[in-house]
């Protein structure tokens, strides 16, 4: 594989929405999405009003890569090699002999030397984005909570509560509905939770189309959400930019499932209509999948092996199904490049913008967790932070593995002209190649750390 890629290079370039396109202001949008759940689970479900009241302090907890054994209730952060490097029970981060005594060193029941083992499963859930990350801390005080009331309690079955939670506030119906709490509460004030694109974006999307490129949405947001924040941070003609839009794509089934298990269906006032045999012409359609739309893709292209590249924020549902199913390029689109600079949260935001992130409510959640510590290296808990005892964590090894590139944001690029040639992670054995504009520097500090 060529040692750089470039954007002048492919023939279609697609974008996921939210956290993607679309950034949030994620102290006020985690609140938000907290006390959607939380508000259910206390209201509907009778669990401990203590839920509902948070402290600033509280949402240093959460740390993407994080994985909820939900039976045990324990939260974990793996190591490259499937070992887990720290852990809690629910909020209660175990002590080193604990851990020991736990986990000793062996490999995660659950894990798979493959690191494109499922996400999701009835045993356990990885938290890999913004808006699963509020989701962990509620989980965590459910655990506390359950813990104390039943008397240090082993076992759990709060999922199923969860997972109510989600179709109360977050099922096809619930924006036109007006349910649960978060739609109305988007709809109400859009530019408390979420950033416009700045010019040079729309300057670059709109560069990419006249240069020729075809440009996707692909969301597994529903069209009618999808239409308020495209026309927030991009305007009303935000259409005119793409020339193909699906919204309930359902990823990473979008990508994994045949065309017979998830076919494409026309839209009609956000209502689905009809389902299609195949995809025939541009357009905005729901659910679907990536085999059918390849198919459009060549017709459209004239070409037989079309090239295409997708930008994500999620490795469950973006990029690793984009790149494992698809072989499509992938741009990781990775916050926590904004956040970590000698493994100490950025300060270097200017006094007017830092404002959004001060008060009561959360901090950014893309800086460095005091509980889980990088996001891209640890050492085994209790072992002093000695050399030898550093490891990549497995969400750091899944990002050089499926990832092309990795960006803080899309605004990161959108000045540099469409043939700037981007070292790739596959270019060398350096697992610090794809990052830009700078690899972490965590990462760079420890260059010659070896996985085990």
């Amino acid at each position: 594989m060529a040692q750089h890629f470039s954007l002048a290079a492919c023939d279609v370039v697609g974008f996921d929405l939210d956290h993607t396109l679309c950034r949030y202001n994620l102290p006020e949008s985690a609140v938000l999405i907290y006390n959607s759940f939380a508000q259910f689970l206390v209201k509907e479900k009778g669990y401990d009003k203590e839920l509902l009241t948070v402290t600033p302090e509280d949402w240093d907890f959460c740390c993407k890569g994080l994985a909820l054994d939900l039976e045990d209730g324990n939260f974990i952060k793996l190591a490259d090699n499937g070992t887990v490097l720290r852990a809690s029970h629910g909020t209660k981060m175990m002590a080193p002999e604990a851990l020991a005594e736990e986990y000793g060193g062996k490999e995660w029941k659950y894990f798979m030397s493959d690191t494109g083992m499922a996400c999701r499963s009835g045993k356990y859930y990885f938290y890999d984005n913004y808006f699963d990350l509020p989701g962990a801390l509620l989980c965590a005080r459910v655990v506390d909570s359950l813990t104390k009331q039943n008397n240090g309690q082993k076992t759990f079955d709060f999922w199923k509560d969860i997972v109510a939670g989600i179709q109360h506030n977050y099922k096809m119906s619930a924006f036109k509905e007006n349910c649960g709490i978060y739609f109305p509460e988007i709809k109400r004030d859009p530019g408390r939770y979420l950033h416009t694109c700045p010019e040079s974006v729309k300057k670059w999307l709109r560069q990419i189309k006249n240069a020729g490129k075809i440009l996707l949405l692909i969301t597994s947001s529903h069209s009618d959400y999808c239409r308020l924040l495209c026309e927030y941070i991009l305007g009303n003609d935000f259409t005119d930019l793409f020339d193909i839009v699906i919204t309930n794509a359902l990823k990473p089934g979008f990508f994994s499932h045949l065309p017979s298990q998830r076919p494409f269906w026309t839209l009609e006032n956000d209502e689905e209509q009809e389902a299609l045999p195949s995809l025939d012409k541009p357009g905005w359609y729901s659910q679907g999948n990536a085999v059918h739309l390849y198919e459009l893709l060549k017709k459209m292209t004239g070409k037989s092996e079309p090239k295409v590249v997708y930008f994500g924020d999620s490795m469950h549902s973006d990029i690793f199904p984009a790149r494992h199913y698809s072989n499509w390029e992938t741009v990781l689109i990775l916050e926590e490049l904004r956040g970590d600079r000698d493994g100490k949260p950025e300060e270097s935001e200017p006094l007017e913008k830092k404002g959004k992130y001060e008060g009561p409510k959360a901090k950014p959640l893309n800086t460095l967790s005091k509980k889980w510590g990088s996001f891209f290296i640890d050492s085994v808990s209790g072992l002093e932070n000695m050399e030898d005892s550093l490891f990549y964590t497995w969400s750091c090894k899944r990002i050089s593995t499926y990832s092309t590139i990795a960006i803080p944001s899309i605004e990161a690029i959108a000045e540099l002209p469409l043939d700037y040639k981007f070292s790739r992670f596959s270019s060398s054995n350096s697992k610090t190649a794809g990052y830009y504009p700078n690899p972490p520097s965590i990462l760079s500090n420890n260059e010659t750390l070896t996985a085990k």
